[in-house]
C-alpha cells in the first residue's frame, strides 16, 4: 500500500491510494495420472488335440497322409498327397467318418453352420470347404491349410459321434456351385481319427 499526502489550502488532506502489486501465485502442476496397472490375462492352455488321416484311392492304395491339430485359429491340416494325376483337385472335410468306395459313405460336406458351398458364395462357405490342391504329374505335394472355425473336439468339432473324413475329388472346386463346387467324383478318402 502506498500513501500519498497532498496539501490543500491550510490543511492537509490525505489521500490514500492503494496500489496492488500482485505477486504471481505459484502454479500447481497437475498431479501425474496414475500409471494403469496392466494385468495380463492368464495364458490359455495350448490346444493339444491331434488327429490323422490315411488317404486312400478307390483301389485301397495309400495316396497320402494328413495330420490335424487344434490351434487358437482353427484346425491346421498338414501333410502330403500324390499320385492322383496332374492338376487341380477339390478337397473337402466331410461330415461322416466312413470311407467306402465310391466314398459316398463320407456323407455331405462338414457344415454345422448350414451355409452354402463355396468361398465365392455370399452365403457360404461350408466349414468343410478347403482350397484346391494342385498336384504334380508324379510324386507328392506337401501342403498346409488352416480351417478357421473348426476344432477337433467341442463346438464345430470333427471328432463327434459319427466322426469326419477328408475327400479328394477328380476336378477343381469352382468355389460357388452348391453342394460341392462342381468338383467331380470322389476319388480318394481318409477317415479323420484321433491320435
Amino acid at each position: 500500500m502506498k500513501i500519498v499526502g497532498l496539501v490543500l489550502g491550510g490543511g492537509v488532506a490525505v489521500v490514500a491510494m492503494v496500489v496492488s502489486c500482485s505477486q504471481p501465485q505459484p502454479v500447481q502442476a497437475p498431479a501425474p495420472a496414475p500409471t494403469p496397472v496392466v494385468v495380463a490375462p492368464p495364458p490359455r492352455p495350448v490346444p493339444t488335440a491331434t488327429a490323422g488321416a490315411i488317404v486312400r484311392d478307390a483301389s485301397g492304395r495309400q495316396i497320402g497322409a494328413l495330420q490335424f491339430a487344434d490351434t487358437y485359429a482353427g484346425v491346421l491340416i498338414t501333410g502330403s498327397v500324390g499320385n492322383l494325376g496332374l492338376g487341380g483337385h477339390g478337397i473337402h472335410i466331410h461330415a461322416v467318418g466312413k470311407c467306402e468306395p465310391p466314398f459316398t459313405t463320407a456323407g455331405p460336406h462338414f457344415n454345422p453352420t448350414n451355409r452354402h458351398h463355396g468361398f465365392k458364395s455370399s452365403t457360404g462357405p461350408h466349414l468343410g470347404d478347403l482350397p484346391n490342391l494342385d498336384l504334380p504329374a508324379a510324386g507328392t505335394q506337401r501342403f498346409e491349410m488352416l480351417v478357421p472355425g473348426v476344432m477337433l473336439k467341442g463346438p464345430n468339432g470333427l471328432l463327434d459321434a459319427d466322426g469326419a473324413s477328408i475327400v479328394i475329388h477328380a476336378e477343381r472346386d469352382d468355389y460357388i456351385t452348391d453342394p460341392a463346387g462342381n468338383s467331380g467324383g470322389r476319388i480318394a478318402c481318409g477317415v479323420i481319427s484321433q491320435r
